[in-house]
């Protein structure tokens, strides 16, 4: 790296140090001597009282002792004054040493500075009267790709320093982040001296990469595990989709000598927002409360996003109003919330006060704006935010900001449109995209248009089970069974399978789950003998079951059974018999609610006068009163 790199290294020289005002005693006694400064120096409690510091070092012509420098910068460092810092370094320090320029690199690394730490590095490396040390590349290690990390490693070899402890669990880490697990595990097996902060970069490199088993047996192993150690496992589970055992694990710290942080709860409410379950919610909710935890931006944000994924709204607005410093991420987490339960409007009012508050919207906040068009249907707002994404904000759309304008076009019946869209990406469309465009085909009965793309993913081995079921599908809507059964037989031969749909509900603290036509639970008799019910009660308000969704050549009497034992059904059968006259009923469905069920449930809750609500693989649906949130736009 060329000196010229260093331009993008602030180099100015730190603001002239004040001293106190000539009505305030002076703050510092001269003169000074090294110790006596540098102890003064490292008790700072201000910003201000460093800054009269360092004006009675220059006073002393202290500024210059290797001891008081390397004081200065640390401390200027820990107020998050970087300027300050670099230039005592760059500037102000004649000969700077090893730890000057190590400090310098920690402090960048740490606050993220990754490529300016780098910088920094190279230049110490240019100078011939300074050779890092074990601590120097312990530092620069934490801001390495794989590829700058490995040359690292090769330096750290021909110094000798590779089998330093603190060299070698950063270069673990840096192949753990780096998803080289076999290069981590060999240099973990090498280790004559494994410390937990290796043993948890490790564990970490393992539930990275999706192994579980290993790290789990690895956690387990550890005779000694602090916080770190925990939320390593935790979030491994959660992010892998296994928040079951990652809520198991969350309630054993509790009972460990460790104490969970800030990192544990944003992990285990990540994984309580995939369950859909808020009891727990509320109750980590109500420790962090009860307990000296900070509600600040990341735990407010954790919070807002798992109230809203348990279908309580309310309770998410309620966090989001009591968040102080709120930052882009916190509204856009509000935004996203509210799209996701079709309060459109909502989502774009508060878009707008994020606006006014002076924030700059994201690449996420457009995500959010437009889900929240494509779920209610509003196509000349949709279009006007996709084009100002980049036009206002210098924002290139993604394939999800593509995804969502294309479901925003293909549901209000824009599908020429989506599709000329498609065509016209200048990155390469996902599964979703075409996916949302077959929707779309076989919603408007675009067969000719649907049957090309399908063909087109089938063709190119780009097809999965869902493009299979929707050509199916848009085969079965005109009754061409000939075709159906094509479709099958090529889903079967390619080893394709369609996902089961399941919906889950929450009684008495504990989920249960069912399938389409389920008799495995032990009231089975007691659920179908209210779907019985159910059914009678709905056909007398008019219910017309949607035979045609059946897409299977049956008899209609068939169809209509079909319809009646749909995984969501008999989930709402048992919360009606399980739970009190006027209780919210919450289900929770792998796949999007189909329309017979749709039509039904907004039946059942004006008969049963409860509040129902479903949360499926798009949104979120609130049935009262015989109406439902989504405006039967979904």
């Amino acid at each position: 790296m060329s000196s010229s790199t260093f331009s993008s290294i602030p180099t100015s020289t730190p603001a002239t140090p004040v001293s106190s005002s000539s009505s305030s005693p002076p703050l510092v006694t001269l003169p000074l001597r090294p110790h006596q400064a540098a102890t003064l120096i490292s008790r700072c409690s201000s910003l201000r009282r460093l800054l009269s510091l360092h004006a009675a070092v220059l006073r002393s012509g202290l500024h210059l002792h290797p001891i008081v420098a390397f004081r200065l910068q640390n401390s200027y460092s820990s107020f998050h004054r970087l300027d300050h810092s670099l230039s005592l370094l760059l500037h102000l320090t004649p000969d700077p040493n090893v730890f000057l320029y190590t400090s310098a690199i920690h402090a960048h690394s740490s606050r993220g500075l990754h490529f300016e730490a780098l910088l920094l590095f190279s230049r110490m490396l240019s100078s011939t009267s300074i050779s890092p040390n074990a601590f120097t590349f312990s530092a620069a290690l934490k801001s390495c790709s794989l590829l700058l990390g490995r040359a690292l490693h090769a330096h750290a070899l021909k110094l000798a320093l590779h089998d330093d402890p603190y060299v070698a669990t950063a270069l673990l880490d840096m192949y753990a982040r780096g998803d080289d697990v076999d290069a981590a595990r060999f240099l973990f097996d090498a280790m004559p001296e494994r410390r937990l902060v290796s043993a948890t970069a490790m564990l970490t490199c393992y539930a990275k990469s999706g192994d579980l088993e290993k790290a789990r047996k690895m956690f387990d192993e550890m005779t000694e595990k602090d916080c770190v150690c925990w939320n390593a496992m935790i979030d491994g589970y959660t992010q892998h989709g296994r928040p079951e055992e990652a809520l198991r694990l969350f309630r054993r710290i509790l009972q460990s000598d460790a104490r969970p942080n800030e990192v544990t709860f944003v992990s285990v409410l990540s994984a309580i927002a995939q369950l859909g379950s808020v009891a727990p919610g509320k109750w980590i909710h109500s420790y962090i409360r009860n307990n000296p935890i900070e509600l600040n931006a990341k735990v407010g944000t954790a919070l807002i996003d798992m109230y809203c994924k348990c279908g309580s709204l309310d309770d998410a607005c309620l966090v989001f109003d009591s968040i102080r410093d709120k930052d882009v991420v916190v509204w856009n987490a509000m935004i996203g919330g509210y799209a996701m339960h079709g309060h459109s409007r909502e989502a774009l009012r508060l878009f707008a006060n994020l606006l006014a508050e002076g924030l700059r919207p994201t690449d996420i906040t457009f995500i959010g704006v437009l889900n929240a068009c494509s779920h209610s249907g509003l196509v000349d707002e949709g279009r006007e935010f996709f084009s100002s994404m980049e036009r206002d904000y210098g924002i290139e759309p993604k394939v999800e900001h593509y995804g969502c304008i294309v479901d925003l076009l293909g549901r209000a019946g824009c599908v020429d449109e989506a599709y000329e869209l498609v065509q016209s990406m200048r990155i390469e469309p996902d599964l979703v995209i075409w996916g949302s465009l077959l929707a779309a085909c076989r919603l408007h009965k675009k067969m000719a248009l649907g049957e090309k793309i399908a063909n087109y993913l089938l063709n190119n081995g780009l097809a999965n089970s869902g493009t299979y079921v929707l050509l199916s599908n848009i085969y079965a809507a005109v009754g061409n069974w000939e075709e159906v059964a094509r479709v099958r037989t090529l889903m079967k031969e390619s080893g394709v399978q369609k996902e089961p749909g399941c919906s889950s509900i929450e009684v008495g603290s504990k989920v249960f789950e069912f399938v389409v036509g389920d008799l495995s639970h032990p009231k089975s008799e007691e659920i179908y003998a209210m779907l019985e019910e159910l059914n009678g009660l709905l056909k007398a308000h008019g219910y017309v079951p949607q035979t045609e969704l059946v897409l299977h050549d049956l008899e209609e009497a068939e169809k209509e059974r079909a319809l009646g034992v749909h995984s969501e059904k008999l989930a709402i059968a048992f919360g009606l018999i399980s739970t009190q006259p006027g209780t919210t009923i919450k289900i929770v469905k792998n796949l999007r609610v189909c329309s017979d069920c749709h039509q039904a449930f907004k039946l059942i809750s004006k008969i049963t006068a409860r509040k129902i609500i479903v949360r499926d693989r798009n949104r979120f649906h609130h049935f009262l009163d015989g109406s439902c949130s989504c405006g039967d736009y979904w």
